[in-house]
C-alpha cells in the first residue's frame, strides 16, 4: 500500500504524544502544518451522556486548544461526530414513545439526546468542534465506500447483510495488538454461522419495515457502527489525517475496524498517523454501573444532588478530570470533586487577554497533554496573579489554554436589577455619611448571597462599588 499520503512535511514544534498505533511517545509532526487535522468519536445518541463520556470530550477539548495553539485556530480541523443511527436509538425509541411511528419516535429521541449532550458538554467549558457530522448525513457516503470494499475483495454479501473479509487484510489487529484467531467478532451482534470468519464485522444490514432503512445496492438497509466513522472522517479530513482520539474502550473492536475498513478502501498504510485513547474511569473506586448504583449522567451531577449531596459546577467536574494525565485511570470521587473545589475557589477571575500562556504550561502540555504538570504550574501563576495584577494575564492566558478557572458566579435567581439598585443606594448613604444605612444595606446583600467590593476610581478617586454572588 502506498504511504505517500502519511508523508509528515510539518516541522516539530515541541509536542509529544504517545501512540497506541507504536506503544511509543513520538515526536508530533503534522502532515500539513496549514491544516492539522483531529477526529474524535462522540455520542452514540440514545441516552444522556455519563461522567464517563464526559472524560474524551474535555481530554481532546484540551489537545484542540493546545493544536490551537501551536498552530494557529485556523490551520486546526477537529470533527467530532454524532451517531444517530443504532440499534440502541431503536431500542429506546420504542420504549420512550410507543404510541409513535418509530422514525418519529427516533427522531424525537436523537433531538433530545443531542440538544442535552451540547448542553452538559457547555458547562464543562468545551469548545464546539470545526466539524459535527450526524452518521444519517452521510448514508451515501457509507454506501460508496462498502461498494469499493466489495470490489476491492475485502467484503461479501451473505445472510442478508454485507460482511467486511478480516482475513483479506493481513496485518488486521495491528493497533488492538490482537492475533486474528483470538477475536471476537466485531459487530454488535452474535456470531452467525453465515461469516466466513467469527471476526468479520458488519458493514450493512437489511432493515424490517419498521426499523428505518435507507435504499442501497444489497437492499434497504442500514449501516454498522464503524463504517460511519470511516466515512465521516474522510469527507472532512481526507483519506489520512493527523490525529484519530477516543476512550480506551474503542480501540477493539471500533477503531481497529474503522482502520480496516479505510485502509482497504482507499490503499493506504495508516487511517491517521497518531492514535490517542484515554484511560477508564471508576467512580469511588468501583466501575461504574448502575447495579452498583454508582451511574451519574452529567445532567444529574450539574443539577441533583444526588453525588456527594450536592451539585457539581461544570467547572469543578472539569478540573477533576484534567487533575489526572488522560492515559492513566481515574477515579472519580466526592474526594477529587473537593481537592479541584478547593483549588479553583483559590483562583482569581481571569481577564480577556492577548498574553501568551506562561512556557512552563504549554511544556507540560505538550509532553503528552500531561495536564496535571500543567496545572500545578497554574496553581502557582495563580497565587502569584492574586498578589499582583500584572501577572493576571499570563495566568489567564494559560487557564484558557486548559479551558480552566475558577468558579463562575450563578447569576439564575440573582434579581440584578434590584441588587444594582441597592447598591447605589448604599453609595449614596455613604457619600452623606450615614454610616449605619450604608451598613444595613451590605448586610442585607450579604444575607442574600450577594458580596461588595470597594475600591477607588483610578483617575478620579471616587468609591467605586461592584458586586459578585459568594461562591
Amino acid at each position: 500500500m502506498s504511504a505517500a499520503e502519511t508523508e509528515t512535511s510539518g516541522t516539530f514544534k515541541g509536542l509529544r504524544l504517545t501512540n497506541t498505533l507504536t506503544r511509543q511517545k513520538e515526536d508530533f509532526r503534522a502532515i500539513d502544518d496549514e491544516n492539522v487535522r483531529l477526529y474524535v468519536c462522540g455520542p452514540t445518541v440514545y441516552d444522556f451522556a455519563h461522567i464517563g463520556n464526559a472524560r474524551p470530550v474535555i481530554v481532546f477539548d484540551v489537545l484542540f486548544r493546545l493544536l490551537r495553539h501551536l498552530y494557529g485556530a485556523a490551520h486546526v480541523t477537529y470533527v467530532r461526530n454524532i451517531t444517530d443511527v443504532d440499534d440502541k436509538i431503536n431500542a429506546r425509541a420504542l420504549r420512550d414513545y410507543p404510541d409513535l411511528p418509530l422514525n418519529d419516535a427516533i427522531a424525537r429521541v436523537t433531538q433530545q439526546t443531542a440538544d442535552q449532550f451540547h448542553k452538559d458538554i457547555k458547562a464543562l467549558g468545551v469548545l464546539e468542534p470545526t466539524f459535527e457530522p450526524r452518521a444519517t448525513q452521510h448514508i451515501d457516503g457509507m454506501i460508496g465506500m462498502i461498494k469499493v470494499l466489495i470490489e476491492k475483495g475485502h467484503a461479501y454479501e451473505s445472510g442478508g447483510e454485507v460482511l467486511f473479509d478480516t482475513h483479506s487484510m493481513p496485518d488486521y489487529g495491528g493497533l488492538s495488538k490482537r492475533k486474528l484467531d483470538e477475536q471476537l467478532a466485531g459487530a454488535r451482534i452474535a456470531v452467525e454461522a453465515h461469516k466466513k470468519s467469527p471476526g468479520d464485522f458488519v458493514l450493512w444490514k437489511l432493515s424490517s419495515d419498521e426499523e428505518p432503512g435507507w435504499d442501497s445496492p444489497w437492499g434497504r438497509g442500514r449501516p454498522g457502527w464503524h463504517i460511519e466513522c470511516s466515512v465521516m472522517s474522510e469527507h472532512h479530513l481526507g483519506k489520512v489525517f493527523d490525529i484519530h482520539g477516543g476512550g480506551l474502550d474503542l480501540i477493539f473492536p471500533h477503531h481497529e475496524n474503522e482502520i480496516a475498513q479505510s485502509r482497504c478502501a482507499h490503499g493506504t498504510r495508516v487511517m491517521a498517523n497518531y492514535w490517542l485513547h484515554n484511560g477508564f474511569l471508576q467512580v469511588e473506586g468501583k466501575k461504574m454501573s448502575k447495579s452498583e448504583g454508582n451511574f451519574f449522567t452529567i445532567k444529574e451531577l450539574l443539577e441533583n444532588e444526588t453525588f456527594g449531596g450536592r451539585k457539581w459546577p461544570g467547572e469543578i467536574l472539569r478540573m477533576a478530570m484534567l487533575m489526572t494525565s488522560y492515559r492513566e485511570p481515574i477515579d472519580f470521587s466526592v474526594r477529587k470533586l473537593e481537592e479541584a473545589e478547593h483549588l479553583l475557589a483559590r483562583w482569581p477571575e481571569p481577564v480577556e487577554t492577548d498574553a501568551a500562556p506562561a512556557a512552563e504550561v504549554v511544556a507540560a502540555l505538550n509532553d503528552d497533554l500531561n495536564t496535571a504538570a500543567a496545572i500545578q504550574t497554574l496553581h502557582a501563576l495563580a497565587v502569584e496573579a492574586a498578589k499582583d495584577p500584572e501577572k493576571l494575564a499570563v495566568y489567564s492566558a494559560s487557564a484558557a489554554l486548559l479551558g480552566v478557572g475558577p468558579l463562575k458566579a450563578d447569576l439564575s435567581g440573582v434579581d440584578t436589577a434590584a441588587v444594582e439598585a441597592a447598591v447605589g443606594a448604599r453609595l449614596d448613604a455613604l457619600k452623606s455619611k450615614n454610616w449605619d444605612e450604608a451598613d444595613r444595606i451590605r448586610n442585607e446583600l450579604s444575607s442574600q448571597g450577594i458580596l461588595l467590593k470597594d475600591s477607588k476610581d483610578s483617575e478620579t478617586g471616587e468609591r467605586v462599588t461592584t458586586w459578585e454572588v459568594k461562591r
